[in-house]
C-alpha cells in the first residue's frame, strides 16, 4: 500500500510541474503556427470564419497565428512582375454568401494591370473579417504586412467608426496584448485604450485554455473537409432580405442628428497609414443599401439615418482629401437588387460591379 501511495504523489507532484511548465512557456502561443495548410491541405481562401462548422467546414477562432496559418497568403510566393494586393474590411469584402472566386479579391486575382507603365499580374488576398471595427482591421493589417504587398485595399463603413466598437469585437478583446503592442507601433493614441492588460492566472493554464487547444485541432480536422468540397460559409437556399421599411428613428447608436467626431476612431486611419509606411492604402467607402420604402427620407437602411451619415461620408472624404489618401466612394452604386441579407453585404452580381469600378481606380492611381 505504502508503495502504491508513492507512485500516486509522485505522479500528481509530475503532473503538477507539466502543468506549471504549460502556464509558465504558454504553448498555445506557438501551437497556432504549426499547420496542415499550405502543406497537406491547400491554404484557405480566407480568414477563417463562421457558426455552423459541420456544413461549413469553418468556424471562428481567436488565433491569429492560426487563422494566418491556415491562409493561402502564409505561403504565397511572390514573382517578379506579380502586385500583390491585400484587402481588409468586413463581412460584406470577406464575402457573406458568396463563394471566394466571386468576392472582390477573387474577381481581380490574376488580372493584368499596367502599372507604372509596366504590366503585372495582380495577386490578391481576401484578409476581411466579418466584424465592423475598424481595430480588428488595424490588428489584421499588422500582420499582413509581413507578407510583402504592394497595395492595401481597406473596404470601411460607418459602423466601423465608433469608440465603443473597437474593444468588444472578439478578435481585438481576446488579443488585447498584442493590439496595444500594434497600437503602440502605430502611434496610436485614444481614450478607449486601455493602458495595460493582464491575464487571470486562471486564463494562463492547461484547464483556462482547453477551448483554444481544441479549436486549433478543430480547424486542422475541418481543413480536410474544406479541400474536398471548397465549401467554406454554410449557403442558404432561402434567408430573411434586409428590411426597406424602416422606423422613425433618426438616431445613430443612440445620438440624435450628426455622430460626434470625438466619439469616432479617426485616429485609427492615421494609425493605419502610419503602420503601411510607403505602401498606399486605397479607402474603399463601401456600398450600402439606400432603401425607398417606409421612412426611407429618415433612415437609409437599418444601419444608417441620412443625416448622421451624411455628415460622416463628408468628413471621410475631406480627411482623405486633407492627408492625401486614394479614396473610392462607393456608398450608392448598387440598387437594392444587388444586397442579399443585410444592408451591406452584396451578392456576385454587385461584387462584379465593384471589381470593374475598383479596377479603374487603382489604373487611375499608379498611371
Amino acid at each position: 500500500m505504502e508503495k502504491i501511495f508513492r507512485i500516486f504523489w509522485k505522479s500528481l507532484l509530475f503532473l503538477l510541474i507539466l502543468l506549471a511548465l504549460y502556464s509558465l512557456i504558454q504553448p498555445v502561443q506557438w501551437l497556432g503556427k504549426i499547420s496542415l495548410y499550405n502543406r497537406i491541405y491547400p491554404g484557405r481562401e480566407r480568414l477563417p470564419f463562421g457558426e455552423n462548422p459541420r456544413i461549413a467546414y469553418n468556424f471562428s477562432l481567436n488565433n491569429l497565428d492560426a487563422m494566418f496559418a491556415s491562409h493561402k497568403l502564409h505561403r504565397a510566393e511572390k514573382q517578379d512582375d506579380d502586385f500583390r494586393i491585400l484587402f481588409i474590411g468586413d463581412s460584406s469584402l470577406w464575402g457573406t454568401l458568396l463563394k471566394p472566386e466571386e468576392t472582390l479579391a477573387g474577381r481581380l486575382d490574376q488580372q493584368e494591370m499596367m502599372i507604372n507603365g509596366k504590366k503585372r499580374k495582380l495577386q490578391t488576398f481576401n484578409l476581411a473579417y466579418p466584424t465592423l471595427a475598424l481595430s480588428k482591421d488595424l490588428l489584421i493589417l499588422n500582420r499582413g504586412l509581413q507578407y510583402q504587398p504592394d497595395l492595401i485595399v481597406w473596404s470601411l463603413t460607418m459602423e466601423s467608426f465608433p469608440y465603443d466598437k473597437q474593444l468588444s469585437t472578439p478578435l481585438v478583446n481576446n488579443n488585447l496584448p498584442e493590439f496595444l503592442y500594434v497600437a503602440q507601433k502605430s502611434n496610436l493614441s485614444a481614450p478607449w485604450l486601455p493602458s495595460t492588460t493582464s491575464q487571470s492566472f486562471y486564463s494562463r493554464t492547461l484547464l483556462g485554455q482547453r477551448h483554444d487547444l481544441a479549436d486549433l485541432i478543430r480547424l486542422q480536422l475541418y481543413g480536410f473537409m474544406w479541400a474536398a468540397t471548397g465549401i467554406d460559409q454554410d449557403y442558404p437556399s432561402d434567408y430573411p432580405k434586409p428590411k426597406t421599411d424602416l422606423d422613425a428613428d433618426s438616431t445613430f447608436h443612440g445620438v440624435e442628428g450628426p455622430y460626434p467626431d470625438e466619439k469616432m476612431a479617426w485616429d485609427l486611419l492615421t494609425a493605419a497609414h502610419h503602420l503601411a509606411g510607403q505602401i498606399p492604402i486605397l479607402i474603399m467607402n463601401e456600398p450600402i443599401l439606400i432603401s425607398h420604402g417606409k421612412n426611407s427620407e429618415i433612415r437609409y437602411n437599418f444601419y444608417y439615418p441620412r443625416q448622421a451619415y451624411d455628415v460622416w461620408r463628408e468628413s471621410l472624404l475631406e480627411t482623405c482629401r486633407s492627408n492625401h489618401w486614394p479614396v473610392l466612394d462607393v456608398w450608392n452604386v448598387l440598387p437594392t437588387s444587388d444586397f442579399t441579407n443585410s444592408a451591406i453585404h452584396y451578392d456576385a452580381n454587385g461584387a462584379e460591379k465593384l471589381a470593374k469600378l475598383l479596377s479603374d481606380a487603382m489604373e487611375s492611381i499608379f498611371n
